[in-house]
């Protein structure tokens, strides 16, 4: 116990090891169903799903412990959601380029992405974002949050005329989440400690007895799987499909330059509209805005994309889902270390991990949800320079289902009331740089 006071300095940090625990275990459930969705994504581009498995978790343990020795703080990384997609669909299927050239362009992007965090780019992107669109960010997140929740449990789901709407609420697995979501805000309103890891435990164990007792019915032509583990410990799927696997025989191609910059310009967004959201909501902002330790931290998710790639598996980001940990009371490095090792043990008890369904995890992020809006009331509405740009982060992280769009949209519309408004002394250089490479970015497509 020491050790780990002095590795992770939990008094000065106003938490234990028993809390630090317990907001571990929130996030790595929160995030698990990483492992069963991306080998579903990339198998879809022709990767083997077991190796893809694997890398995904193996990737995911190696940035994530890094997060916590080289910044000590309690996020987590793995490959990201978005990322992958953009992999799978758009480089291979309909760009028509091979996966391993597309792990080829995510290790040059992790390359590039250490030697951006070494020599300070990245952190100076950071701290030129003006507080209205950091403290938006973490509520913009908490909405893009909680709307996951609700599509995971399909308590919203896809609607031609409308795009999206109010599922089936009579359907048994609907009906799971919406009580799990009542469970764990009754349990946060008591100040249960582990409400959010609880509230999945809890869905879960009841969705069980669903299944036993006949209420909830099996259809896998119906998507409803069933969620009583069929073992318990299993051997770790090779490695061997996707490992060291990336084609550079392209890599002077203006492809790929082209496909190698979009997964660049998406990670680094990605990353500092997650790192900001979580970081204000966890209080580690300091009066400036910025993040003390920021280099390890950014230098952590570089780390892991590269290494992801010579896995064999898409871009390794911070997730979003960190924002249950640190909901649950995580300040420290012990909390994304504990998320790294439950990473490696779920490679040997995936039987049971695979098993926890959506239903379970989706109202911790509703919940997430709720705390992360806390930070709206930093935001300064009344003037309309700051608050417009604020609602436009927020809006565009959601309806754009993305959370660099909502920074491009944010970010843009800053700069261009400040100018317009006759407000350019309150712009630093970076920022105008940053919003002259949105515009680009948006020309380009």
């Amino acid at each position: 116990m020491e050790f780990l006071e002095r590795r992770f300095k939990l008094k000065e940090n106003g938490t234990n090891a028993r809390t630090e625990l317990y907001a571990g275990l929130t996030t790595f459930m929160t995030m698990a169903y990483i492992l069963i969705v991306n080998p579903s994504l990339l198998s879809v581009a022709g990767m083997d799903s077991g190796a893809v498995l694997s890398a995904t978790a193996i990737g995911a343990a190696i940035g994530t412990i890094c997060m916590a020795l080289f910044s000590n703080y309690p996020f987590a990384l793995a490959p990201g959601m978005g990322l992958n997609a953009y992999f799978a669909y758009t480089v291979v299927l309909q760009m028509g380029y091979s996966w391993q050239m597309a792990l080829a362009a995510v290790f040059v992007e992790g390359i590039i992405f250490i030697i951006l965090s070494l020599v300070n780019v990245r952190e100076a992107l950071f701290n030129s974002i003006p507080k209205a669109i950091k403290s938006s960010t973490g509520v913009g997140i908490g909405l893009y949050i909680a709307f996951i929740g609700m599509q995971n449990a399909k308590i919203i789901v896809n609607e031609d005329s409308t795009l999206v709407t109010l599922g089936n609420v009579t359907d048994i697995s609907v009906l799971l989440a919406l009580i799990g979501v009542v469970i764990t805000m009754v349990l946060v309103i008591k100040k249960v400690k582990g409400a959010l890891f609880f509230g999945i435990l809890i869905t879960y164990v009841i969705g069980i007895i669903c299944e036993l007792t006949g209420i909830y019915v099996v259809n896998p032509e119906a998507g409803v799987y069933s969620i009583i583990p069929t073992g318990i410990v299993s051997a770790p799927p090779s490695l061997a499909p996707g490992f060291m696997k990336m084609d550079f025989s392209n890599v002077f191609s203006m492809d790929f330059l082209i496909v190698m910059f979009s997964f660049l310009f998406v990670d680094i967004f990605d990353t500092l509209g997650t790192l900001m959201g979580v970081s204000s909501k966890a209080g580690y902002l300091d009066k400036d805005g910025k993040l003390p330790k920021i280099k390890g931290a950014l230098l952590a998710d570089a780390i892991g994309t590269t290494a992801g790639a010579v896995l064999g598996t898409s871009t390794v980001t911070t997730f979003i889902e960190s924002a249950s940990g640190v909901a649950e009371g995580g300040r420290t490095g012990l909390t994304s270390f504990i998320v790294g090792i439950l990473f490696l043990v779920s490679l040997l008890f995936s039987p049971i991990i695979m098993s926890i369904p959506s239903f379970a995890t989706a109202p911790a992020l509703i919940v997430v949800g709720l705390f992360m809006m806390e930070q709206v009331v930093k935001i300064n509405f009344s003037d309309y320079t700051e608050g417009f740009p604020a609602f436009m982060t927020i809006i565009m992280m959601v309806v754009g289902y993305s959370i660099s769009t909502g920074l491009v949209f944010g970010i843009l519309s800053y700069v261009l009331l400040k100018l317009l408004c006759g407000r350019a002394k309150e712009l630093n250089p970076v920022i105008i740089v940053v919003a002259i490479l949105f515009v680009i970015k948006l020309a380009l497509g």
